[in-house]
């Protein structure tokens, strides 16, 4: 079983950032990574039999240097295929990989792969073996603390402790179960209830094991009060919607001395990957999609979002409409 030793600090991440389809591309990934020097950023999740058949495979791939640490997540249900992503990812110079398996989307599930896998640890455990033994990096697992009825705490607890032997570095738990018939994907992210003294419990009788937290956090405070109790927090969709809430990251959660970034602050220190992104040929609304999320809770943030979403989207948007408009910001004090 994986046990916590003194050199493999380095694999606890106190936050992390986490992965979301259409959502955590490399473009917002390089948002959140102005926000934050140090939270762990993840992919979207990769199909490894995508990735596997694909001629182009840097689409899946490809990150911005400045993103470490980062971490690729691969669904699949395929051991030979997961042996070879798992080289893939760390050729391409990833941080550490992630099994997903906690993904109800009826898509991903009708490929026996995401949450449906939890039903079956014994293949759950092969792909942990073959993704941890064909590279060098941690792998990690994310899953719900149960699926549909199968979500007492004894099989969790049981599941957590075979994948720990098959070499699961971490485990990230989000802390609702998943009900696979009778909910969509949206629905399964609120209509569980939250069980967090679930995942309380598992870190308290596996105190050996690296267990982090998922689900529903809206804030540093919030976050600081988890890790009373657990190794690690995720956030997810209140770290996309609403970013510069978590602006103190570096400062509250790691202890850095650093100054708070504003909105402007941020976009400022983007504009030459934006126009990095532009030269080569890519939209604006690609990066502004996720950019105008920055900006809320001020006095005409509204009319700045639809500014330059329309801009961007009528492919008028240019670097210095947008410096002239987050100058704007900045005097404004934002």
């Amino acid at each position: 079983m994986s046990s916590i030793h003194p050199d493999s600090i380095k694999n606890i991440h106190k936050l992390s950032i986490a992965p979301m389809m259409d959502c955590t591309d490399k473009h917002f990934r390089m948002i959140m990574r102005k926000i934050s020097s140090e939270a762990l950023l993840y992919s979207e999740m990769i199909v490894a039999q995508s990735l596997f058949h694909t001629d182009k495979k840097g689409k899946f791939l490809d990150f911005n240097n400045e993103e470490h640490p980062i971490s690729i997540q691969f669904g699949g249900d395929d051991p030979e295929i997961l042996k070879e992503a798992a080289k893939m990812a760390e050729d391409w110079g990833y941080d550490e990989i992630n099994f997903n398996v906690g993904c109800p989307s009826p898509k991903v599930c009708s490929g026996n792969f995401g949450a449906s896998l939890m039903k079956n640890p014994e293949k759950v455990a092969k792909c942990i073996e073959s993704l941890k033994n064909n590279c060098s990096l941690p792998v990690t697992i994310k899953h719900r603390i149960g699926v549909d009825n199968d979500d007492s705490f004894t099989k969790l607890n049981k599941f957590v402790r075979y994948i720990s032997n098959a070499g699961a570095d971490r485990f990230i738990v989000h802390a609702r179960k998943a009900i696979l018939k009778g909910l969509n994907p949206k629905q399964n992210r609120t209509i569980p209830p939250l069980q967090y003294d679930v995942v309380k419990k598992l870190k308290k009788l596996n105190p050996e094991l690296l267990i982090e937290i998922n689900g529903g956090f809206k804030n540093i405070n919030e976050s600081l009060n988890a890790l009373n109790d657990v190794d690690g927090v995720m956030i997810g969709r209140s770290a996309y919607k609403h970013p510069l809430r978590w602006s103190e990251i570096d400062q509250k959660i790691y202890g850095i001395n650093t100054k708070t970034k504003s909105a402007s602050d941020i976009i400022f220190s983007l504009i030459p990957y934006i126009e990095g992104h532009l030269s080569n040929g890519g939209k604006s609304w690609d990066i502004c999609k996720h950019l105008i999320n920055l900006v809320e809770g001020i006095p005409k943030a509204k009319i700045w979002r639809t500014q330059i979403s329309d801009k961007s989207i009528r492919k008028e948007l240019d670097i210095k409409f947008l410096l002239k408009a987050t100058t704007r910001l900045q005097d404004m004090g934002y």
